[in-house]
């Protein structure tokens, strides 16, 4: 193993360290914010089956992340079982979604599972960014549904009319839109010295599907919740939650955290709603990660102490 390979996994093995650490470091701060009888008041206020549906909606939204990986080994040409990709997926984004920074963060932990599936450098980039331009396929795909088919006389979404409502829409419709031409046509993308060559127009097809479904999913979880509180449509949760997530995405804090619910009280009616979002909170980013951060340092543990994984190492280190 040469020096720069050494030092890359070296690399990879703080940015896993970090990436607990920071996750760890994040749930005891966000807590923080909330004292116990607070959280505890808010997920009483809602009924059970509320919260049984809501989860269900999460569930269903890990599903099809497990799928984002899925699609994303195929497009690198080392398609996996789903039960090898849905565990990198589980772990990363359960990691990831709570640090922050998920390029680098869930990414990490992708390489982790990834290198031992058998995936070179070149490859697990390539699925890296294909997942993440999954996620924003399907955030343009959801607000051209929410904005174009949210067009009733008594709707004032967003505070705009239905006329800019039809231009915005238009305008995210093109994304997956001008996505799904440029794979037709398999036009390969230049960024400087690299060429990207685009998926077939199947695989296109079924990445805005599942990009959409996941936003989707989520957005029904929400309204499972925040529902209890008001009259609120699943139109404008889903809006709302678009518009948050962008928010979060492009302010890079962790879990979107103060991000997602500011932008979603400032959209929402009712001030009560607070309930409901840390209920979400809760479901979406603390029990994933509860399950996904020990699920990673068990396969750590194990695949580390695997015989097959020893002698791999010991082939790469006299290489």
């Amino acid at each position: 193993m040469n020096g720069r390979t050494q030092i890359a996994h070296r690399a990879v093995h703080v940015a896993v360290l970090a990436a607990i650490a920071i996750a760890a470091f994040f749930v005891y701060r966000s807590l923080g914010r909330y004292s116990w009888a607070e959280i505890a008041e808010a997920v009483q206020a809602i009924p059970l089956a509320r919260l049984g549906s809501a989860l269900v909606f999460v569930a269903a939204s890990y599903l099809c992340l497990s799928g984002f990986d899925t699609l994303a080994v195929r497009y690198a040409g080392k398609p996996l079982p789903w039960r090898q990709a849905g565990l990198a997926s589980f772990c990363a984004l359960s990691i990831g979604h709570n640090v922050g920074m998920a390029a680098l963060s869930s990414g990490a932990v992708r390489y982790r599972f990834y290198s031992r599936f058998g995936l070179s450098g070149g490859e697990i980039a390539k699925v890296i960014g294909f997942c993440g331009i999954t996620v924003g396929l399907g955030l343009a795909a959801l607000a051209a549904i929410v904005l174009l088919l949210d067009l009733g006389p008594d709707t004032d979404l967003f505070g705009i009319d239905a006329g800019t409502r039809i231009a915005a829409g238009l305008g995210c419709l093109a994304v997956p839109t001008g996505y799904l031409l440029i794979c037709a046509l398999r036009l390969p993308v230049r960024l400087r010295q690299w060429r990207i060559e685009p998926p077939g127009i199947g695989l296109a097809a079924l990445q805005v599907g599942i990009g959409t479904l996941n936003f989707a999913c989520v957005a029904a979880a929400i309204h499972q919740l925040v529902a209890v509180f008001g009259p609120i449509s699943y139109f404008e949760v889903a809006g709302a939650y678009v518009t948050a997530n962008i928010a979060s995405l492009i302010s890079h804090v962790p879990g979107g955290l103060g991000v997602l619910e500011a932008t979603m009280l400032g959209i929402l009616p009712g001030k009560e709603i607070i309930g409901a979002l840390v209920a979400f909170r809760v479901l979406y980013f603390f029990v994933p990660l509860a399950i996904g951060l020990p699920t990673f340092l068990l396969s750590e543990a194990y695949y580390r102490h695997r015989p097959s994984c020893r002698l791999e190492r010991r082939a790469a280190e006299r290489s």
